[in-house]
């Protein structure tokens, strides 16, 4: 899976609008909407703060390892 596709199912699997990720990790709802839809990507300090957030590795989030 790519980023766009892990992050959007992450996401859903805690129940979460993209607002309430954005609000919950302080990011704009446009930069929720612009990764999952794949026109950005995230910094890489934003990238570790997804990949903390949601207890996964960056590797997966990035779509390197299952």
């Amino acid at each position: 899976m790519t980023f766009k596709e892990n992050l959007k199912e992450l996401r859903l699997q805690k129940g979460l609008t993209q607002k309430q990720l954005a609000k919950e990790l302080h990011f704009s709802l446009s930069a929720i909407n612009k990764w999952e839809n794949g026109k950005k990507e995230p910094s890489i300090s934003s990238l570790i703060i997804l990949a903390k957030y949601f207890q996964v590795s960056t590797d997966f989030l990035l779509g390197l390892e299952n």
